[in-house]
């Protein structure tokens, strides 16, 4: 090493003795990279190759996009129109009525954030289920709206029978770990129209309510849908509304007219906070005005709700 080390230096000196300046190091600088070019696809109509740019790859599609797109499609009574609870009430003003509290919800969201609806009554058959399941279908026929419809009553579930569809699998089984979501939720029609049923009933329903599963729907798949609505059992018998309100932005009571007691319809009230309370929803109403809206819608027909 040190011969080399007094070559160097030899060499150094005699550079110097010449007047030349010191010798430096020298960096290369590499050139710089060509363009990427086109790359030859071949066209099956005259065989040439011709030169053309990759396309961007396509999003890969969510998890609950996926999901949503396999769920079983079912042929529901709810597609034909509105599902009256007699003859009686095959009538457009029943229909109007629909579009009108849709109206009124719509107007709601724009002063507060309401997009899960809890819907119940004092008391059972008092008609929730069908507001619920017609209410669902009226924000489905709005075109882009994708709606979630979940019968929370797991004594007494009737989603199913307003539906024409099997009662199960569906919420007390995916809330039981026995079926996974995909295999309780169903598509009906409209066909952004989403629901589960109550499934076989259970013998603990506050509790399979309140074991987490539940909370897990509304996190996992609440997101991709622009209404979600919640048929809850009534609220003075048991407690389940109240579990339930918790994961809703609002909620709409339910009571028949001439039936429900006042006191009854009064206390079922007072189980949810002011703020959440919507409004009241007067069932099987007579109204002395109906004669000449009778007559108006008629005389001019009125399209199916």
């Amino acid at each position: 090493m040190s011969r080399i080390h007094d070559a160097l230096k030899k060499a150094e000196q005699e550079r110097l003795a010449q007047g030349l300046p010191p010798e430096t190091t020298r960096v290369e600088t590499p050139p710089a990279p060509e363009p990427a070019r086109p790359e030859l696809v071949p066209v099956p109509s005259n065989g040439d190759a011709v030169a053309t740019e990759k396309s961007p790859a396509k999003p890969k599609e969510s998890p609950v996009e996926t999901l949503l797109a396999t769920c079983q499609c079912r042929d529901t009574k709810a597609g034909s129109g509105i599902q009256p609870e007699s003859d009686a009430h095959r009538d457009p003003l029943v229909s109007e009525e629909f579009r009108s509290l849709r109206s009124l919800l719509y107007l709601t969201r724009k002063r507060q954030a309401l997009r899960k609806l809890l819907i119940t009554s004092p008391l059972p058959k008092e008609g929730k289920t069908f507001l619920a399941a017609n209410l669902a279908q009226t924000f489905a026929r709005q075109s882009g709206s994708r709606v979630l419809l979940i019968d929370c009553d797991l004594r007494i579930s009737a989603l199913h029978k307003i539906l024409g569809v099997p009662q199960s699998p569906g919420l007390s089984e995916y809330l039981s770990g026995a079926v996974e979501l995909g295999s309780a939720l169903q598509r009906g029609a409209p066909d952004n129209l989403f629901f589960m049923t109550g499934g076989e009933r259970s013998a603990n329903p506050t509790e399979l309510l309140g074991n987490g599963r539940f909370e897990q729907i509304m996190n996992r798949i609440g997101p991709a849908f622009d209404w979600i609505i919640l048929d809850s059992p009534p609220a003075v018998p048991v407690s389940d509304s109240r579990l339930l309100a918790q994961f809703c932005d609002g909620v709409l009571m339910l009571v028949q007219a001439g039936v429900t007691p006042f006191d009854m319809a009064q206390k079922a009230c007072q189980e949810f906070p002011k703020s959440q309370l919507l409004g009241v929803v007067l069932n099987r109403a007579q109204t002395h005005s109906a004669g000449s809206y009778q007559h108006y819608y008629s005389e001019r027909g009125q399209e199916k709700l």
